[in-house]
């Protein structure tokens, strides 16, 4: 089965736009036989994601910090639930061996997983489509922000295909199986 890794918010208090947008790419991508691989939370978009995956009879795979099941973050539906000593350490496994990660909206949790797998395959050390669900246009600024980071030649312009854009969640699938193998030898033009 393939996998994918699914980086979110973990916050209750967002719009139910949200919580729809990431309940549909749950399952979307269990009905295209995806496996989830996430944050191990209970809550927010974590939470929902988790929740409609299992629902759909769907495999989840929760990676999540043993400080965070201390306080009861954990998804106790989860049985695949690996526990970690780092926020490295989990962000580490949990792009180990995906075909794909896709990014719902988030806050600073999910910009930095974001920022790390998209740096990782600029420096050619992770090949995998990224894909961003754009939702309500949520990432708008940040996508503005890293075509201004071409414009001032801190990137190449090549670099914009590090990862792809789709508006709802049901587009997913499809940018995955479409995305253009990156380039194995990405590091040779990782730098300006």
């Amino acid at each position: 089965m393939k996998q994918v890794c699914v980086f979110c918010a973990s916050s209750s208090k967002v719009s139910d736009i949200y919580t729809n947008e990431a309940s549909e790419l749950a399952k979307s991508l269990v009905g295209n036989d995806y496996g989830i691989v996430y944050g191990g939370g209970a809550v927010g978009l974590m939470g929902t994601i988790a929740d409609s995956a299992l629902a759909a009879g769907g495999a989840v795979k929760g990676i999540i910090p043993r400080f965070m099941v201390e306080v009861e973050w954990e998804h106790p539906e989860v049985k695949n639930m690996t526990h970690v000593d780092t926020m490295a350490q989990r962000k580490a496994l949990l792009i180990e061996q995906v075909d794909a990660v896709v990014a719902l909206p988030g806050g600073t949790g999910t910009l930095e997983e974001l920022f790390e797998v998209v740096s990782l395959k600029k420096l050619g050390l992770f090949h995998q489509p990224i894909i961003l669900v754009n939702t309500q246009g949520f990432f708008n600024p940040l996508l503005e922000m890293m075509d201004k980071m071409v414009e001032e030649e801190f990137m190449r312009e090549a670099h914009l295909q590090l990862w792809q854009v789709v508006e709802k969640a049901d587009e997913v699938v499809q940018a995955i199986q479409q995305t253009p193998q990156w380039d194995k030898d990405a590091i040779r033009f990782a730098a300006v």
